[in-house]
């Protein structure tokens, strides 16, 4: 430890920190000039949660082309069903992850039934048919297609989660819920064709959005507990012997705390993953969304569901973790120009910022393709801004979480991690002020830093020669819209249109670098993620 000093003339932040992701004090410094000062406070002592390496997530879905949403179909050829597996910039969008964990299912889940030997019903695709529930008729996954999207996999080295049909058997009730219990044999079937062909997924999930009210129907809590009990029965008898085990994964559905607090408590032995779904910015045809997304007290509505939650699992018996199994943030498709474009991951950081400090331990983005919230363009595959936005996090956040809240205005959200395969730590800052600058003085409480001192003391971020981009220097990487406009679907990484080359390649995501020691300049609407090295905490041991 003699490299190491204790870092001298900082602040002790006195609040008393919680679970809360970002607390705010009234009190900041004008420069008259549409910039004011803040400081982020950062405890070091522990780590508030801790997320998987593999925390980022996306979707899959089984929508068809006709597939509309108010008169607009945005769905294109994104299913499962009819992917361009083929498509060079699919595969490097997913490799770039190494790994990204892809989970596969949606509405169509449970009116899908798979191909199997024993399968005695025609295969057939979903066909539109506005009397059925979804609009769509029962759809079949031939077993040709499964092989396909496992090689794809394979080959993109993506984890995979298959959402199973968890309404297969019951009945229609005539108060609008499924009756009866899961008939599993069609999953089952799938599960041992899977096996037999080695093929590896990392989880199996039980059913989509049908907890709670449910969408389109529900199921209790008592019965669907006993089906997951009989699903994690199957999974281990079919991988018995087999040393990858895949994650039993339910009840991928919206939260209601009765409904999830009484299934917790009756599959406490038998689940590894309790997943919920977010949509808390309403529907996609709303024209306000923009002014929910850049609100503050809109952002901070969510965090009641991750406490309440966390809770439950904490005072359980269980040793299930949760995850938000998928979050498309506008429901019915999302809406275009919004939640495929810059504006959009304001909303998406701060989740997973928020999530984090919540023990969630990975965030399924809806979708990866598909529907007008996709990280890739659903017709040129090019990438949205929120898949820049993900890549950066999934390669600069790591796993142990750190409390951190920010003074000076609340149009700055704070977050703070242990970085990921190196030392120091990573913010990320989110800028929700449409005209004023942030300068953002970092401050620490139980905190190492190196010995090296200082001889430049510029505010600006300045791109310095290699020689000097040493452990003392901030790596930063600031997030803009083109041409400043939030809607546009390019985004800038400082001052760079980030976009694939000819041959389909990501681009590489340099940082600028700038003095440890001087504030970071976090701009109007504009997004930072700060490394910086030469801090040594206890949390991040």
């Amino acid at each position: 430890m003699g490299y190491q000093i204790w870092l001298t003339g900082l602040c002790v932040w006195m609040s008393v920190f919680s679970y809360s992701f970002i607390s705010v004090r009234s009190q900041s410094a004008a420069h008259g000039d549409g910039t004011i000062e803040g400081t982020v406070s950062i405890d070091g002592k522990t780590a508030i949660g801790k997320i998987d390496d593999d925390f980022v997530c996306a979707t899959l879905d089984w929508w068809p082309p006709e597939k509309c949403d108010y008169g607009t179909c945005s769905w294109g050829r994104s299913s499962l069903l009819n992917l361009d597996l083929g498509n060079i910039v699919l595969l490097n969008a997913v490799k770039a992850f190494s790994p990204l964990k892809l989970r596969l299912g949606g509405s169509l889940q449970d009116k899908l039934i798979y191909g199997t030997e024993d399968n005695q019903q025609p295969c057939t695709p979903f066909a539109k048919n506005t009397s059925e529930m979804f609009g769509f008729t029962q759809g079949c996954l031939p077993m040709n297609k499964w092989d396909e999207l496992n090689t794809f996999f394979k080959k993109a080295g993506a984890e995979i989660i298959f959402g199973l049909n968890a309404l297969y058997g019951r009945t229609m009730q005539s108060d609008g819920s499924a009756g009866g219990a899961w008939n599993h044999t069609n999953a089952e079937s799938l599960i041992r064709y899977t096996v037999r062909k080695n093929y590896t997924i990392h989880g199996w999930e039980l059913g989509n959005e049908l907890s709670g009210n449910g969408v389109g129907t529900r199921v209790a809590a008592d019965q669907y507990a006993l089906d997951t009990l009989s699903f994690q029965s199957i999974v281990q008898n079919i991988y018995n012997g087999i040393e990858h085990k895949p994650l039993i994964i339910a009840p991928g559905g919206f939260f209601d705390e009765n409904w999830f607090k009484e299934f917790i408590e009756r599959t406490s032995e038998s689940l590894d993953v309790i997943t919920h779904h977010i949509y808390n910015l309403g529907a996609g045809v709303d024209t306000h969304l923009v002014e929910r997304i850049l609100n503050p007290s809109t952002l901070d509505g969510e965090a009641d569901t991750f406490r309440r939650l966390h809770d439950i699992l904490k005072s359980s018996a269980t040793s299930a973790k949760a995850w938000v199994g998928e979050a498309g943030g506008a429901y019915n498709s999302g809406r275009n120009l919004v939640s495929n474009a810059f504006v959009f991951s304001f909303w998406y950081l701060d989740q997973l910022g928020m999530a984090s400090t919540y023990d969630t331990k990975t965030y399924c983005r809806q979708t990866l393709i598909g529907g007008n919230y996709g990280l890739l363009n659903t017709t040129t595959f090019e990438p949205n801004p929120d898949y820049y936005s993900a890549l950066l996090w999934h390669r600069l956040m790591g796993k142990n979480v750190l409390s951190t809240s920010f003074s000076g205005t609340n149009k700055i959200r704070a977050y703070a991690h242990c970085t990921k395969n190196s030392s120091g730590i990573t913010l990320l800052l989110i800028n929700l002020d449409n005209s004023t600058t942030v300068q953002a003085k970092v401050t620490f409480n139980n905190t190492r830093r190196s010995r090296h001192k200082h001889k430049h003391h510029r505010k600006d971020i300045i791109r310095l020669p290699r020689h000097y981009a040493t452990e003392s220097a901030r790596e930063e990487y600031h997030l803009t819209a083109k041409d400043g406009n939030l809607h546009s679907q390019n985004v800038l990484l400082n001052g760079n249109v980030l976009t694939v080359d000819s041959s389909g390649d990501i681009p590489p995501l340099k940082p600028s670098y700038a003095n440890s020691s001087t504030p970071i300049t976090v701009a109007p609407l504009s997004i930072v993620f700060a490394h910086v090295p030469n801090i040594f905490l206890p949390a991040c041991r």
